[in-house]
């Protein structure tokens, strides 16, 4: 990740379990890393009905982090896998609400119940 602006860089360790992949994010989804994660994720979805990006410890996104999350969820829907969303953070779940993406994408609860 050399290049980049200190404080940007993006972490994440994926998990199988039979259909589904959850996907731990660690840091910040902003410019710069988030071709490298649409990349990454986008190549689980063939072979995966479910995944699930867990944001617990998510810290910032900004609009190009937005755009990847729309992008996938694009993906995903369009191979039958349903993308959904984990421990949102209060300053990422704010950013979805204002741009109204929070009832569009799929948000489960801490025993993956959905809500919203």
């Amino acid at each position: 990740m050399s290049g980049l602006p200190a404080g940007t860089s993006l972490k994440f360790a994926v998990e199988r379990f039979s259909d589904t992949v959850v996907i731990r994010c660690r840091g910040k989804l902003v410019a710069g890393v988030n071709d490298r994660f649409h990349r990454e994720v986008g190549g689980l979805i063939p072979g995966s009905k479910r995944i699930v990006l867990d944001m617990a410890e998510l810290t910032h996104m900004d609009s190009s982090g937005i755009g990847t999350l729309v992008r996938l969820y694009v993906s995903a829907k369009s191979a039958g896998c349903a993308l959904q969303l984990k421990n949102i953070g209060k300053p990422v779940r704010q950013l979805l609400g204002v741009t109204h993406l929070i009832d569009v994408l799929s948000v489960v609860g801490e025993n993956n119940i959905r809500f919203g």
